[in-house]
């Protein structure tokens, strides 16, 4: 999966979880989130592949080069740039 979401009382077995999916190459998303339900801080850290984002990169890349805008097609051009 390029994508997973950790969720649970903040303990050590959710640290364990999260710290077993960084050794297999994953990097955090974002910022850690944490509530209360009343009598436990669950918490929850998001963890994507690198190459997914690298992946999702290029699709956006690829789709910006074919916009078209009000009509006309999207050109780079350095044209009135010194």
């Amino acid at each position: 999966m390029a994508y997973r979401l950790f969720t649970g009382p903040d303990d050590r077995s959710f640290c364990e979880r999260v710290s077993a999916a960084l050794a297999e190459g994953y990097v955090l998303h974002g910022s850690p989130s944490a509530t209360f339900n009343g009598s436990t801080v669950i918490v929850a850290q998001a963890v994507v592949l690198p190459a997914a984002i690298a992946r999702a990169g290029a699709a956006v890349a690829d789709a910006v080069e074919g916009l078209e805008i009000d009509g006309f097609g999207y050109e780079e051009t350095t044209e009135g740039l010194s």
